[in-house]
C-alpha cells in the first residue's frame, strides 16, 4: 500500500476528479508528508507549469487547501503553508473524538459483518506497515470503514479534513523514527461492535483519538521546518 490518503486523496486521477482537485490532492500529500514544510510559499506560476494547468485550477486548489487548514492566503503575497502548534493539535484531536463518536453511534445500527471483516483486515495491514506513510493510510481507511455507514456525508467530510490536519502532526513527529506497532484500540473497537456494545466502542474510539493527539504533541519537537519552494 503506497497511498497516503485513500480513497479521497488516492494516487492517480479518477474520471470524476477535476484538475484543481488533483492539484490540491498532490499538494496536500506533500504538505502532510513534510515535503513542503510549514511557512513555505506555494508559488502559483511554478505549480501551474508543473501540472500543465492555467492559473484558474491552481487558485481553486489553493482555496481547497485553505479550507482544509493546510494553506492560508496573504494579501498580495499569494499562499503559504500554514504553521501549527500544540494547541491546534489538541483542538483537532478533541474535534475528531467528538465527531467520530457521533458518526460511529449513527453507523453502528448499519454495521455489517463484511465491514467489520474488512476493517479487521485493514488493521492487520497497518500492523505490518513498514513506514508511517503506509500506517497512516491503513489507519485512515479503518476509520472510514467503521464510520461511513452513518450515511452523513457532511459529517464525514469534516472528519476527513480533521484526519488531514492530524496527519501533518503524525508525519512531523514520526517521520524519522517510525516503528511498527500493534493497534489494540482498533481491535477493541471492532470487538465491541461485534458484540453490539456501542457505548464501549465509542468510549474506546474517543480515547484512541485523544491519545494520538497527546502522543503527537509530546513529539512535536521532531518537526522539520526547512524552507521549500515548489519548482516543478
Amino acid at each position: 500500500m503506497t497511498q497516503l490518503m485513500p480513497p479521497r486523496y488516492g494516487s492517480g486521477m479518477t474520471r470524476k476528479e477535476t484538475q484543481s482537485a488533483r492539484i490540491a490532492r498532490v499538494l496536500a500529500d506533500r504538505i502532510i508528508s513534510g515535503a513542503i514544510p510549514p511557512g513555505a510559499r506555494l508559488r502559483q506560476d511554478h505549480i501551474a507549469i508543473e501540472f500543465q494547468a492555467s492559473h484558474v485550477p491552481v487558485r481553486e486548489a489553493f482555496r481547497t487547501l485553505e479550507a482544509q487548514g493546510l494553506a492560508e492566503g496573504e494579501l498580495r503575497r499569494g499562499y503559504r503553508v500554514t504553521d501549527f502548534d500544540v494547541a491546534e493539535l489538541r483542538e483537532v484531536a478533541e474535534m475528531r473524538a467528538s465527531l467520530e463518536v457521533l458518526a460511529l453511534r449513527n453507523a453502528a445500527p448499519k454495521m455489517t459483518r463484511a465491514i467489520l471483516a474488512e476493517a479487521d483486515a485493514v488493521t492487520r495491514q497497518g500492523d505490518r506497515a513498514c513506514s508511517v506513510r503506509d500506517w497512516e493510510a491503513a489507519n485512515r481507511q479503518f476509520h472510514r470503514l467503521i464510520l461511513s455507514p452513518c450515511q452523513m456525508p457532511r459529517l464525514l467530510r469534516s472528519i476527513d479534513d480533521l484526519h488531514t490536519a492530524s496527519a501533518r502532526f503524525l508525519f512531523a513527529a514520526w517521520r524519522r523514527d517510525w516503528e511498527s506497532r500493534t493497534d489494540h484500540d482498533h481491535r477493541a473497537i471492532l470487538e465491541a461492535l461485534r458484540k453490539g456494545q456501542v457505548d464501549l466502542a465509542c468510549t474506546v474510539l474517543a480515547r484512541h483519538v485523544g491519545w494520538i493527539g497527546k502522543r503527537k504533541a509530546a513529539r512535536k519537537n521532531a518537526i522539520i521546518t526547512d524552507t521549500y519552494d515548489i519548482s516543478g
